[in-house]
């Protein structure tokens, strides 16, 4: 059992760290067309019209929001398969192991937060992105670990990972809660009726992937038309998905599934959203533009909220005895990683999209600004101090 689960969190790191590496491409691709002559057509690409009708009933959305709205609602569902298993059998199933990359997280998730609103608390349309510098990019913050090869201990990077998993569990709550519109009573009722299939599947053991599959997407359309965000769908189909059949052991959709996922979502999904919403036009970017409550916020927010906040925690927690660091990580590697965590990036982009989606330009520029920015900065910082405080390994 702890062989197999060592087997996915090395798939895990190996996909997300290469996946990384794909993600910063993409995202210099976009700001390149962003400020070069190719600009036009960058935004006519991403506001190209794209249309589903059946009958009387229709999903019409430029291309832009079906990334948002449908390739985000494929990562989330991998989110759900590996909180799931996780939470059964891997890392997360030892209680001990929550509590230090749990506390990490609410600390990474309440102080950026609270600086952001610091600086934004008295503009009402500000004040809606006030998650954005509260999430962290898995993906960037293990490609930049990569980049130190065999410096970093295991325990060290099953920290991060473990913290990104609270992390994102984090971000389902606050997109359910506080970034939903107006509700379809009707469309919830679908949504209900979707959520008692599955579970019934579920209770039936059906192992097939296909019938799960099949009533998710009625759930995805369902919940789009609710006024919920319909990447919601994704983590309540991956709660469904059994993890072993109960009469073949050796039978197991969700790992099937999962390792299915990791390299669309890694080397596809995550580097087209980032392609899609990393293209910030820079070249008449002045003082003024740096200096805006919004872009400060996020800026600091993700580059000394997420630090003070995880490491301040993770202190604290240790001390009170509450737990303890774990084996080849010392305060100084503890810091580093508090540090890379300040790497929002396409999840901040992503709650971005969900707070100012309807503000206006200037606004949605200003959060990309602060966004990179403070990814940007917690990135080399995080780096410089993990390369300086991890002692090289021969070969």
């Amino acid at each position: 059992m702890h062989s197999q689960s060592s087997s996915f969190i090395a798939t895990f790191l190996r996909m997300e760290s290469a996946g990384g590496v794909i993600l910063i491409l993409a995202s210099v691709l976009a700001i390149l067309m962003a400020n070069s002559s190719l600009e036009p057509y960058y935004q006519l690409l991403l506001s190209t019209p794209v249309e589903i009708r059946v009958g009387a009933g229709e999903i019409a959305k430029p291309l832009l929001l079906w990334i948002n709205d449908g390739l985000m609602a494929v990562f989330f569902f991998l989110v759900g398969l590996e909180l799931k298993r996780e939470l059964v059998e891997g890392e997360l199933a030892d209680k001990r192991n929550i509590i230090l990359p749990g506390v990490g997280a609410i600390g990474g998730m309440l102080f950026p937060a609270l600086i952001y609103l610091y600086f934004n608390y008295q503009d009402p349309v500000a004040v809606k992105g006030w998650a954005i510098p509260a999430a962290t990019d898995i993906a960037f913050a293990l490609g930049i670990l990569t980049l130190l090869g065999s410096r970093v201990p295991t325990s060290l990077k099953i920290f991060l990972t473990s913290l990104a998993i609270f992390d994102d569990i984090g971000a389902i709550i606050i997109i359910a809660f506080f970034y939903t519109s107006k509700i379809s009573l009707s469309a919830l009722v679908v949504v209900a009726i979707c959520t008692v299939v599955l579970a019934l599947f579920n209770r039936a053991n059906v192992v097939s992937k296909s019938p799960y599959i099949l009533i998710g997407l009625v759930m995805w359309v369902a919940t789009l038309k609710s006024g919920v965000h319909a990447t919601l769908a994704g983590v309540v189909l991956a709660m469904f998905i059994p993890l072993q059949s109960k009469s073949d052991a050796a039978v197991s959709p969700l790992k099937s599934l999962e390792h299915d996922l990791h390299s669309v979502v890694a080397f596809f999904v995550l580097p087209v959203f980032a392609f899609a919403n990393a293209g910030i036009n820079i070249s008449d970017v002045g003082a003024s533009d740096f200096l805006h409550n919004v872009p400060i916020g996020i800026l600091l927010g993700l580059f000394v909220g997420k630090q003070v906040g995880i490491f301040g925690l993770c202190w604290l927690s240790i001390k009170l005895r509450l737990t303890q660091l774990p084996k080849e990580m010392d305060w100084f590697s503890l810091y580093g990683v508090a540090v890379l965590c300040g790497i929002g990036f396409t999840m901040s982009l992503f709650v971005g999209s969900l707070a100012f989606e309807e503000t206006g330009v200037d606004l949605l520029f200003d959060e990309k600004l602060g966004i990179i920015a403070g990814s940007l900065a917690s990135g080399l910082l995080g780096y410089a101090v993990l390369r300086f405080s991890l002692p090289a390994k021969a070969g």
